[in-house]
């Protein structure tokens, strides 16, 4: 069943992901109800995702503050502030912030995605571990367990 949900930002967990970016997780299953997953990148110039697909969700990319460019299948576009794409499942992707930092709104449905952050991101509110990164080995694993594949390596 259904219910409502609110959150304050100091009540949202925050995950160090790729390149040192921060992912707040907003929604995730248990608050939705599985039907869908809420996150907010905070990203640096350089930040990028491996080129990927999902294969259980798709997803929309809101662009809030900053630049990016932005792979999805053949296409390669220059995205900016208030830029939206709608990435089904199964379409490969992947994005590089070309602005000095990026505010990113993530939205997936169904939920489950935030697992795979979790799973290979650091929550932020328990001490990093000294040289703590994120592994190749790492995020393939949690990728496989959360029904993503890495099609290559950031462009």
């Amino acid at each position: 069943m259904s219910m409502a949900y609110l959150a304050q930002s100091d009540q949202q967990q925050q995950l160090e992901w790729l390149d040192g970016g921060v992912l707040a997780v907003l929604l995730d299953s248990a608050a939705t109800d599985g039907q869908l997953t809420v996150g907010r990148f905070s990203l640096a110039r350089g930040a990028a995702s491996p080129y990927h697909l999902h294969t259980r969700e798709d997803e929309v990319f809101l662009l809030l503050k900053g630049s990016a460019l932005v792979w999805a299948g053949d296409t390669q576009t220059e995205l900016s502030e208030g830029g939206i794409v709608f990435l089904p499942k199964k379409i490969p992707h992947s994005y590089r912030i070309t602005s000095d930092s990026a505010d990113m709104l993530m939205i997936c449905t169904p939920a489950g995605i935030e697992g795979m952050f979790r799973h290979a991101g650091r929550d932020r509110s328990t001490p990093r571990p000294e040289g703590f990164r994120i592994s190749p080995e790492l995020l393939a694993e949690a990728a496989d367990t959360y029904g993503q594949i890495v099609v290559g390596p950031p462009r």
